[in-house]
């Protein structure tokens, strides 16, 4: 009888071949993640983490707040795919993107990205953070419900972010894209 780490082992040394972001779509079409939710990631299927409420209610009120100052100059979406490659189709809690049909493709380029995080920290840091800054992504914010802060990623450079910040309660935030648009980092963040 195989055991488990003998089979992991032998999986390991294999070559994988990525999904496709096309063949995802293909199969998320057919039927194959019917009431699963999941996303592309670097060419692996991975589950969603679930939403609380706390992460509801964030995800609400800083989509509203950017529809309402971001005005009719882009597209505010929540729980929407980005193109991000060929391999990567990953479902951010918001995104800003330029004001154009998406009618027959996901939207590959964003002015904003914005994961709400608590069980999903380390993947929001970690490969999300990663993703983010190989694709068109202008700023990625990671609303931290552990640590209770905002970090902010920009300037992106050969797929790496250059600059790192952390917002606590009390700082305001300012798009890159848009610099007339502020957020209140306590606005989005659960009460203490």
């Amino acid at each position: 009888m195989e055991t488990m780490s003998t089979t992991d082992a032998f999986v390991r040394d294999l070559p994988v071949r990525p999904l496709k972001r096309v063949e995802y779509e293909l199969l998320a079409a057919e039927g194959y993640f019917h009431d699963e939710a999941v996303e592309l990631l670097f060419g692996v299927v991975v589950p969603m983490s679930p939403t609380d409420p706390a992460h509801g209610t964030s995800t609400h009120r800083l989509a509203e707040r950017l529809r309402d100052t971001v005005g009719k100059r882009a597209q505010v979406r929540v729980e929407n795919p980005l193109a991000a490659s060929e391999i990567s189709e990953p479902q951010p809690d918001i995104i800003v993107i330029p004001d154009l049909d998406y009618w027959r493709e996901h939207p590959s380029k964003a002015f904003l990205v914005v994961e709400v995080s608590r069980s999903s920290l380390r993947k929001d840091k970690g490969p999300k953070a990663a993703l983010y800054g190989l694709a068109a992504v202008e700023e990625y914010w990671i609303v931290n419900h552990v640590e209770e802060v905002v970090e902010v990623y920009r300037d992106r450079h050969e797929g790496e972010w250059r600059q790192r910040t952390t917002h606590q309660r009390g700082d305001i935030i300012k798009m890159v894209a848009f610099p007339d648009v502020e957020i209140a980092v306590s606005e989005i963040l659960p009460p203490v």
